[in-house]
């Protein structure tokens, strides 16, 4: 593989707009080269130009990709409807991608993402940035050799603010499943139920969710997942107040309580107490570092800047030892998997064994 690489940024200003910084990610690198950008929006396509100091920019991203020939595409928009078609695309034009999360917005059309690349031998990095913090890697590193306990029960929560219920469950909950799978593995059944206002959700209750991404329903969802190693999962969203505060994740070991939540540098505790009542047995809690377990943090916190630029750099060198990155296209659609094995559930009434056989939207079929 050659050591400069041309790349791509495609975005859509006011449809998703350019994600969390998928666009200027790239100025972080010598050996990068973002020969042009594509936006349908004239203004938006001029700002980002001069924003990242492309030479040229088209209105249509399918022109950009047969003139310019990227190497590396950044599919940058958060919304979710030009995925597919995006990611399509791209695999044609034999361009490995950073991808903005989710996904897609249903299973049909990931696994058609997944195909296109695999014919091309292609890497797809996704914008799941906690998965690649340094502090992720240490903690399930401990869990992995038993110095937290055996995992037992993992909770999360997500926002519950204005999103909460199907909103919260496609934007929020993708970074969530995919801390869950991290950590433990894939599960291998769901079971879950949606409500509206208390009450089962119907077809009628179906509407499209904001950021194009697909068919959404309730304000008040629960998700149990059976891990294969014994543990159990849970994911919850309920209207309620105040919103924000819970979200992130709880990992209760047989030997305490881990408490996490997202970002480059997240905070992450650790409570060694087997009762998981920390407040009663006044155990202390230690803090999870990208040193170790109690150890101070020798890294600065970037924000999502950072986790991008890590992104990034584990996606070059997927390209060059070929091989997957750390948060590679099978594990985005791991996490829409889960996701929408919640809504399977509900409309069959009963526990559901993943990977789905079911590959449609669920709530298409109520």
């Amino acid at each position: 593989m050659p050591k400069s690489y041309r790349v791509a940024v495609i975005g859509r200003t006011g449809k998703g707009n350019y994600g969390h910084g998928l666009d200027t990610v790239w100025k972080a690198f010598d050996n990068v080269e973002v020969v042009a950008v594509a936006d349908e929006n004239e203004k938006g396509r001029a700002a980002a130009a001069e924003r990242l100091k492309a030479k040229n920019a088209y209105a249509d991203y399918r022109q950009m990709l047969e003139k310019e020939k990227p190497q590396i595409v950044s599919v940058a928009d958060r919304w979710l409807d030009c995925h597919r078609d995006m990611v399509l695309a791209c695999a044609e034009a034999g361009a490995h991608m950073f991808l903005e999360k989710p996904f897609s917005r249903t299973l049909t059309e990931a696994d058609e993402m997944v195909t296109a690349c695999e014919r091309k031998h292609l890497k797809v990095a996704l914008a799941h940035q906690t998965r690649y913090s340094p502090r992720l890697r240490v903690l399930r590193d401990l869990l992995a050799d038993g110095k937290l306990g055996d995992v037992l029960e993992l909770r999360a929560r997500g926002k519950e603010d204005a999103r909460v219920g199907g909103q919260d469950l496609m934007v929020l909950g993708t970074h969530l499943m995919d801390l869950m799978r991290f950590l433990v593995g894939d599960p291998q059944n769901c079971y879950a139920r949606v409500l509206q206002d208390g009450k089962p959700v119907t077809k009628a209750d179906v509407k499209e969710g904001q950021e194009m991404v697909g068919p959404i329903a309730g304000n008040g969802i629960s998700a149990l997942y059976g891990f294969a190693n014994g543990a159990t999962g849970y994911f919850a969203s309920q209207k309620s107040n105040p919103g924000n505060a819970r979200f992130g994740l709880h990992v209760y070991t047989s030997k305490g309580v881990v408490q996490l939540s997202t970002g480059s540098l997240p905070p992450v505790f650790y409570s060694e107490d087997p009762t998981w009542f920390p407040g009663k047995s006044k155990a202390a809690w230690q803090e999870i570092s990208s040193a170790g377990l109690g150890q101070p943090e020798p890294l600065k916190d970037g924000g999502l800047g950072q986790g991008n630029v890590w992104i990034v750099q584990d996606l070059l060198e997927a390209i060059e030892k070929d091989r997957q990155p750390i948060g590679s296209m099978y594990d985005g659609r791991a996490a829409l998997e889960m996701i929408l094995a919640v809504y399977e559930s509900h409309r069959i009434k009963g526990p559901v064994e993943l990977p789905l056989k079911n590959r449609k939207h669920p709530l298409t079929m109520l």
